[in-house]
């Protein structure tokens, strides 16, 4: 008789260390569960997970089973539909076609360039901490219009701010510091606010002053929300989806040679990280109606986790799904960075996470910037450095062994 394996709690250390057998177990016995600690049913499938995204629900408001957590002075991440599809049609222009060519790519190369030279000498460096956790802060700092010299303070918010909306463990300290942090970008913004409503400029917080929809505008309450939300959601995901690709190729050497070789795979790394290792594992949605899925019925209403990290990995959707693979045949790089990707790392369909083409931008342009700067780069200890995360996941250092172009080129004029 086969023994069923007890469902695993997705709030666990064990989890938190290495979600993926997790997922095994889930996708295999459990591909609708109801999680009591978070009180939401957990989709686990490819098929299910896919479903959700595609199909008409609201976003969920709360990312536990306790109360929620969050404060006006943090502002949610989520939001009702309406309020979600005004918010798309005010910032998608300026994140793809023209405007992320002319206005967003000089600022990507700028920023990337800025950061790299302030390592460019040495010989180890931490890539997370000196590169991937602030090169999408600074691109969104100017991309608002906000005053260079601020970008380490708006950092050191974007950080509280993180760490406050991961709080799983409640712990007081991380929730008053996220609590300080959102209360004092409020108060750096509110008279920047007024300043851009009285003269706007071309910058995207102008745009947000003075944008209408419905003939309705933003107010300033709303104006320091999203912009919260920018720096978190833009932030966050794109800071570890580098750190993720930087994490991958040395990882595998042969396909790190491949990339260096050929350019025209560095998306192609970046499509398969966000399918091996997504640097958001789960979102949760709100079902309108009663929904039959693998397993059982989700009801109307019902908070439903949608595990990423599981779809993704998914042995009935892909082949070797558990190893990264730059190569694969069942993942295609021209449509990873559409609403009709065949991975579920950006969410597909009306849900399809409108900063993609930003975050490809900001990633190609960094990973090329990087291998331009130095012609050999690997793990300073000689392993892969750990993942660590539970709602967003990625490493949390990334000591990396450094060789310069020029230091590379003198080695060469003495062999």
């Amino acid at each position: 008789m086969t023994t069923i394996p007890q469902p695993p709690d997705i709030l666990s250390p064990e989890f938190a260390a290495d979600p993926y057998p997790a997922y095994r177990i889930l996708r295999a016995h459990h591909p609708l569960l109801h999680h009591k600690g978070t009180d939401s049913y957990l989709l686990s499938r490819y098929e299910d997970v896919e479903r959700a995204f595609r199909e008409p629900c609201s976003p969920a408001t709360t990312t536990t089973g306790r109360s929620n957590r969050r404060t006006a002075a943090v502002p949610s991440p989520q939001m009702s539909g309406r309020e979600h599809s005004v918010r798309r049609a005010l910032v998608a222009p300026a994140f793809r076609g023209r405007e992320l060519r002319e206005k967003c790519l000089p600022v990507i190369e700028r920023n990337a360039r800025e950061l790299i030279d302030a390592f460019r000498d040495a010989e180890e460096t931490d890539l997370v901490a000196r590169f991937a956790t602030r090169f999408p802060i600074n691109v969104i700092v100017d991309l608002l219009g906000l005053d260079r010299a601020d970008h380490d303070r708006l950092h050191d918010w974007y950080v509280a701010v993180i760490a406050f909306l991961a709080n799983l463990a409640q712990d007081p300290e991380v929730a008053a510091a996220g609590r300080r942090a959102g209360e004092e970008l409020a108060a750096y913004l509110l008279p920047i606010i007024h300043e851009r409503r009285a003269a706007p400029g071309g910058d995207l917080l102008s745009t947000l002053c003075t944008a209408e929809v419905d003939g309705t505008r933003m107010n300033d309450q709303d104006i320091t929300a999203f912009v919260s939300l920018l720096l978190a959601a833009g932030g966050e995901t794109t800071d570890k989806a580098i750190a993720l690709v930087l994490r991958n190729l040395p990882a595998h050497p042969d396909q790190l040679a491949a990339v260096r070789a050929d350019r025209s795979l560095v998306p192609v790394a970046f499509a398969e990280t966000l399918r091996f290792t997504p640097p958001v594992q789960m979102i949760m949605r709100q079902p309108d109606a009663d929904v039959t899925v693998s397993g059982g019925t989700v009801p109307a209403g019902a908070t439903v986790t949608c595990l990423i990290g599981a779809a993704n990995r998914d042995e009935s959707h892909y082949a070797r799904p558990d190893a990264f693979d730059i190569f694969r045949t069942d993942l295609t790089p021209a449509n990873a960075f559409s609403a009709a990707a065949d991975h579920v790392a950006f969410a597909l369909g009306r849900h399809f996470c409108v900063g993609a083409l930003l975050a490809k931008a900001e990633v190609e342009t960094g990973v090329n910037q990087l291998l331009d700067a130095f012609p050999a780069m690997d793990f300073a200890d000689g392993t892969a450095p750990a993942e660590t995360g539970v709602f967003t996941r990625g490493p949390a250092r990334l000591r990396a062994r450094l060789t310069s172009g020029e230091e590379a080129r003198g080695r060469a004029g003495t062999a």
